[in-house]
């Protein structure tokens, strides 16, 4: 049983129709104006991976482009990426602390 979305091209709201039966070709009408001038959209999709997945990713050399190491910026921003990739989302604190550390063990020059 399918869920398509549409856009209505008369009053531009877009609503989802549940389909019953794929064999049954359906002309629907918008739920908001009743009008049957639709489009059908392409719905966005959701890609759950594996950890495994996850970790392949991160090995990818490409991962690690626009790194550099001896910028603190950088490295949060990288932090954050492959936090999110494996679910774990890094605070903004916890980026400013590891700056703070980053920063304070530069030597002087």
């Amino acid at each position: 049983m399918p869920i398509y979305e549409y856009r209505c091209l008369d009053c531009g709201k877009k609503f989802e129709v549940l389909h019953l039966s794929a064999d049954k070709a359906q002309s629907p009408q918008c739920k908001y104006c009743h009008g049957g001038n639709v489009r059908k959209l392409i719905s966005r999709v959701r890609v759950v991976r594996s950890e495994e997945s996850r970790l392949e990713s991160l090995m990818d050399p490409s991962a690690m482009a626009g790194l550099e190491e001896k910028d603190p910026r950088s490295l949060a921003k990288w932090m954050k990426r492959m936090g999110k990739e494996m679910g774990e989302e890094v605070s903004d604190e916890e980026i400013e602390q590891v700056i703070e550390e980053a920063a304070a063990e530069e030597p002087e020059q």
